[in-house]
């Protein structure tokens, strides 16, 4: 990819107040073989990735994706420099990726993400092993903020073109995920509230039924009872 030349060893310096949210999903999607293999007793076929939430060829801004494996892989380092930056591999057990994005304008820091692969279901339906035809699904959204970015920099991110002309899928439906997340926080934040109102009512009762208990004790201590 050819960049622009004209905005100095300094990527032409910061923009500040100016933020660019870029949304991806990373994750991976594992098939069981149905059997252990023979000559390594892997049991899946699997594939880590990274993807662009939106419709969007992140390799105007992405230089590469390093996918760190498990120490037992042999070449336990990946680079991936243009989409779809995936890796697949053979395998049998979960372990932890850790997936580096590195950017064209050598001004921005690399952006590291973690995530567990897996090949199993844990229970997790929403967020782990979604049960699909291509298999066990297990992806995550997030969101890379570029705050206060470099002239350079902000000219990539704002000149994307389209990564398809087709219909832009994830195999995770996010937005059902978020109405569910936002709704369930809703409930929580009312449920907290009535809970704190029950609270503050018992503390006055309380607070009112002390009061009389002191008054009263008061009354007994200045002779104002007779027996």
């Amino acid at each position: 990819m050819s960049l622009p030349t004209d905005f100095g060893p300094d990527s032409g310096g910061r923009m500040k107040g100016v933020c660019i949210v870029k949304p991806i999903v990373y994750g991976n999607i594992a098939r069981y073989f149905g059997k252990k293999r023979e000559e390594d007793g892997h049991t899946h076929q699997w594939t880590v990735y990274v993807k662009p939430y939106n419709n969007e060829d992140m390799s105007a801004y992405v230089k590469k994706v390093h996918f760190k494996l498990h120490e037992s892989y042999a070449n336990q380092n990946r680079i991936v420099v243009k989409p779809p930056y995936e890796i697949s591999e053979t395998g049998w057990g979960e372990f932890e990726i850790v997936i580096k994005i590195h950017f064209h304008d050598p001004n921005e820091r690399p952006v590291t993400m973690y995530h567990i692969l897996k090949l199993f279901h844990s229970g997790n339906t929403q967020d782990i092993g979604i049960e699909q035809n291509k298999g066990l699904v297990s992806e995550s959204y997030d969101e890379i903020v570029f705050q206060d970015p470099t002239q350079l920099m902000h000219h990539l991110l704002t000149n994307t073109k389209p990564l398809t002309l087709g219909r832009w899928e994830h195999n995770t439906d996010f937005e059902n995920r978020k109405d569910k997340t936002l709704k369930a926080i809703i409930e929580a934040k009312q449920k907290i509230k009535s809970e704190i109102a029950i609270s503050k009512t018992k503390l006055k009762l309380a607070k009112e039924t002390i009061q009389q208990f002191k008054e009263e004790i008061a009354k007994v201590q200045n002779g104002q009872y007779t027996m």
